[in-house]
């Protein structure tokens, strides 16, 4: 064994929270503007690197992306054409646009696919077969009550108060205005 062999003095920690954050900015369509403007896309080496980065897609470095955003732009950036598109600031301005509706519509879409979808009521829907009449001496099950308005704790008034809740018109006190 040679005696020369290099003992990384912080094993590794160091280079993963360099590639960790290096990682976690590809989630900026800018940034990615920024390499292509500097023609960091033209070097076989940084290509290289990005293909090596592709590691931060196993389940075991997973668990430390905050922007997942970044590996899809890890994904792209393995085209060239991506590449090369992403160095005109159109290209850029949509990239930026369509992540900002990802995450403006990405609670309403979740929830699309979590949901239940509700039966389609058909028009001519059967009606429930009639029951024999019943020999015993069992009440009747009531009707499920019609829905009832919202309670008046909801809102912090008792019921039948007519008093306004902190408004400032009807305080009776007069602010002084400010110039």
């Amino acid at each position: 064994m040679p005696k020369d062999v290099y003992k990384d003095p912080d094993d590794g920690r160091q280079r993963f929270l360099l590639e960790l954050e290096f990682i976690q900015c590809l989630a900026n369509p800018t940034y990615i503007h920024y390499l292509a403007q500097n023609r960091y896309f033209e070097d076989e080496a940084f290509i290289g690197y990005l293909k090596y980065l592709q590691y931060w897609q196993r389940p075991e470095y997973l668990k430390f992306i905050m922007y997942p955003h970044c590996l899809y732009f890890l994904e792209l950036l393995q085209n060239p054409n991506f590449r090369n598109a992403m160095a005109h600031p159109a290209n850029k301005e949509l990239a930026h646009r369509q992540q900002f509706y990802y995450w403006k519509n990405y609670r309403n879409n979740r929830l699309k696919h979590i949901l239940p979808k509700p039966l389609p009521e058909t028009a001519t829907a059967a009606a429930p077969p009639a029951l024999p009449p019943a020999a015993s001496n069992v009440p009747p099950v009531p009707s499920p009550a019609p829905p009832q308005p919202p309670s008046s704790m909801q809102y912090g008034v008792g019921p039948g108060s007519n008093t306004a809740k902190n408004e400032p018109r009807n305080s009776g006190i007069e602010k002084r205005k400010r110039k």
